[in-house]
Parts: C-alpha cells; structure tokens; sequence
C-alpha cells in the first residue's frame, strides 16, 4: 500500500516508499517559488474557466474552483496561508489548501494540466509583472540623469580616454553619455516583453491538452501576446529567461562603469563630486573616511547577476529535449537577478539625484594640453591637412614642455617658427568654453548638441 506521504504529492502514486528527508529538501522549492503565489492562483483561475467551457466542469464546480481559488490568493496576501510539510511547491500548496477548502472538486483543477506548462506559465506571468516594476526605475533613474544634465550645462571638465586628460566636455555631456546607455536598456527591455508574453499553459506534460481545452481564450484572459505553437518547445523553454538575465547583466554593467566614473571622480585626487551621506558610509578604523560604498556595491553587484545568468545557461546547454528537473535552477538565478537589478536602479537613481558637483575643481582640473587638438584644427583651417596639424601641433606640446610653460604661453613668435601660418587669432584657441562650443554636430559636447540629447531623451521617456 502506498504510503500517506507519496499520497498527498501530485505524482505520489507509483511510488510505495518514502522519500529520503534529505532529498525531499533538495528537492522542494517552495521557500522560493511562493513569490510566484499570485501568478499560480491567476493561471489556476483562467485554466477552470477553460476547462468548463471544454465541457470537462460544470459551472458550478467552476463557480466553487474560482472561489476557493481566490480565497487561497487572499490568504497569501493577508499572510495567512498556512503552508504544510507536505507543499513540495507554489503549485502543490496552492492545490492542497484549495482542496480542503473545496472538497473532492479540487482534484479537476489539473484535468489535463501538467506542473510543466504550470510553473513555465507561472514564470513568464511574473516575469512580466517584474518587468513593468524595472522599467518604471529605469525610467526614474534616466529622469534624473537628464534633469540634472538640463541643469548644469554650464559645468566644464576634462573628457579622458585611457584615464588620460583628453578634451573639455560639459559634465551634462558626461552624464548624457551615461543616459543613452540607459535609454538602450529600455529600448532592449521593452523588446522583450513579446518574447516573454508566450502562453505555456495547455501544453500538458509535453504532447498538448487532450481536453480541446481553448488556449487563445487563456492567452486573452490572461494578457499573453500569443500562445506557444510547440507543446514540445512551451514546456521546457527558458530562453526567457536567459534573455531577462543577459539582459539585466548588459543593464548593471552599465550601472557598475557608471559608478566607476563616479568613485573616481569622488576621490580627493579629483574632487568633482561629493556622494550625500545618505549612500556613504565610514571607516571602522579611520575616522576621515567617506566610503562610497553605494557605487561599490552597484559595481560589484554586477558580477553577481552576470554569474547568475552565466550559471544558468551551463545548467541549461546540455538538457534533452522537454522538461528536465534542472530547470528547476531557473528561479533562484532569476528572482535573485531581479530583485538586484531593481534595487540597483533605484539606489543609482538616489545617488545621481542628492550628489553635490564641484564645478570650481572641475574647471582646476582643465589644462591648456588639452586645447592641442584644437591647435591643429585652427591650422586646418587654415588650409594644412590634418595629418600635419597633428604634427605640428604635437611640437607645439613638445616645445612648452621643453619650456616648462603651457602651450597657451608659447608667443606668436615661437608656433610661427613651427609653421607660419599661425597668425594673431590663434590665441583665441586657447578657450575651453571656445572648444566645446565648436563640437556643435550632432553627438557634441556644445550647449545646442546637449540641449538636443536632453530633448531627444525628454522625448523617448515620454513616449
């Protein structure tokens, strides 16, 4: 006879004996997939409202199936639900419970339904919820950035390529520059919701429902773009779920070289920014420090969704074809990618918002060097190539080295003997606000390129 522990689980009976407690641990997953516990009773919901119009319920056990249902939900939300040794997962405690509220009826709910085309139905329903929740503090988080780069077009600092001082640029141009990788990691989410929105449910186990059961009315009732055409395919893909954590690995990469920006711009060598003591914190040791450990932690936060997404897929490479237990790795991987890259955009969003900005030491930190490009473009002008601007202006920055001046202090008389097209004018060269204004094509730093990235941003948050 077989035992009352393999009678109450869903596929307790071909099995006489008892599980081996330590298998059973391994094996439940309902300390973490009870986060799904909305999803599970909406997809229940749908899938009796189905059945009935199969002809499989009638409406009055429909009628009871949809109460009891609801009142599992409500105890979820009021955190009464009760869950029992037995729940192996979201799906089984969900069941169980409805089955002693509803009596033997409870047993029709999975008429055709198998925990395959369940639990992927379940995902991509939370997957979806979760999706709209991240866009929304993405979208805060560009907002901030934008307004703060609407205001403080008038900030100029050093622009470095290798960390090596290259060209002024506007701070909002710098920060600007942040916000379009933002702006594609919305444009990337907002892509894949139709890849998510594909309804599982009515797959069965993995050959199809036998029930005649109506999957385009699932899919309406429950907000799916489409249904999954392949049973085959409906119950065992996570490609979903790869593509959220690629990317939500593309996204906090983008957050951590961000921070990075940040950490260094906060240090004393550079003093641009200052992070409010709200996302600081202090040494253990040393009483004057200020650690910002906001930023570090997004930066390494990083590795950490990217280890999530790059764990899953080894898990998911070499699986047969159709359900496999393996794809029980998924939800940890993903509820915890999740929940960090929502964190992340909100605590980026209150660390760009409350930073004080050093305009004084940005301006300290331009030097005249930097206005060798446009010392070879002024000879360009003028009619020489580029090619031997460049040359002449690299002797130009050679000669006031050897001078120990700037190149700004070097006379007429001195750039006259590199090349006697330097005229008069030329000292007009030497003007930071003159430099970033002439980057006025599309993609420069001038205030009509930044008010245009400000306006072109302005405009895609609206949409």
């Amino acid at each position: 006879m077989a035992s009352n522990q393999s009678k109450q689980k869903l596929w307790g009976g071909r099995f006489t004996g008892n599980i081996d407690p330590l298998m059973w641990e391994y094996n439940q997953s309902l300390r973490y997939d009870q986060r799904m516990h909305a999803e599970d009773i909406r997809g229940s919901i749908a899938y009796a409202k189905a059945l009935r119009l199969a002809g499989v319920l009638t409406k009055d056990e429909e009628d009871k199936l949809v109460q009891g249902l609801r009142q599992v939900g409500e105890e979820w939300k009021a955190e009464k639900f009760e869950v029992k040794p037995e729940d192996e997962d979201i799906h089984t405690a969900n069941e169980r419970r409805l089955k002693e509220l509803v009596g033997p009826v409870g047993g029709k709910l999975h008429t055709g339904r198998s925990r395959n085309d369940q639990v992927a139905t379940d995902m991509r329903l939370w997957l979806l919820k979760e999706v709209k929740e991240i866009e929304s503090s993405l979208k805060a988080l560009l907002s901030v950035i934008v307004e703060r780069a609407a205001a403080e077009k008038s900030h100029l600092l050093p622009g470095y390529t290798h960390l090596q001082r290259a060209l002024p640029v506007r701070w909002s141009h710098f920060l600007l520059s942040h916000a379009f990788s933002f702006h594609a990691d919305l444009q990337r989410l907002q892509q894949l919701v139709p890849r998510i929105s594909v309804l599982p449910l009515g797959c069965g186990a993995l050959a199809g429902n036998p029930f005649l059961v109506d999957r385009e009315f699932l899919a309406k009732e429950l907000d799916f773009h489409s249904v999954a055409e392949n049973s085959l395919w409906g119950v065992s893909d996570r490609d979903f779920v790869v593509e959220f954590m690629t990317w939500a690995s593309l996204a906090m990469t983008h957050i951590s070289r961000m921070a990075e920006d940040l950490v260094i711009y906060s240090t004393a060598e550079f003093g641009f920014v200052t992070l409010s003591d709200a996302y600081s914190t202090g040494s253990s040791m040393m009483p004057q420090k200020k650690n910002a450990d906001s930023l570090e932690l997004l930066r390494g936060k990083a590795g950490r969704v990217f280890g999530n997404m790059a764990g899953f897929l080894m898990s998911l490479k070499g699986l047969p074809s159709t359900y496999n237990k393996d794809l029980q790795e998924d939800k940890e991987a993903l509820f915890d990618s999740v929940d960090t890259v929502s964190a992340s955009f909100k605590i980026a969003e209150g660390v760009v918002a409350t930073l004080s900005i050093h305009p004084e030491k940005m301006r300290e930190a331009l030097t005249m060097d930097m206005l060798a490009t446009d010392l070879a473009d002024y000879l360009v002008r003028k009619g020489m190539p580029f090619r031997d601007t460049h040359h002449v202006s690299g002797r130009a920055v050679a000669l006031a080295e050897s001078k120990k001046i700037q190149i700004s202090d070097l006379s007429l008389s001195d750039l006259r003997g590199l090349s006697d097209l330097f005229q008069g004018d030329v000292k007009e060269v030497f003007d930071f606000e003159s430099s970033v204004e002439k980057r006025n094509a599309i993609g420069g730093t001038s205030v009509q390129m930044v008010e245009r990235q400000i306006r072109v941003l302005r405009e895609a948050l609206s949409s």
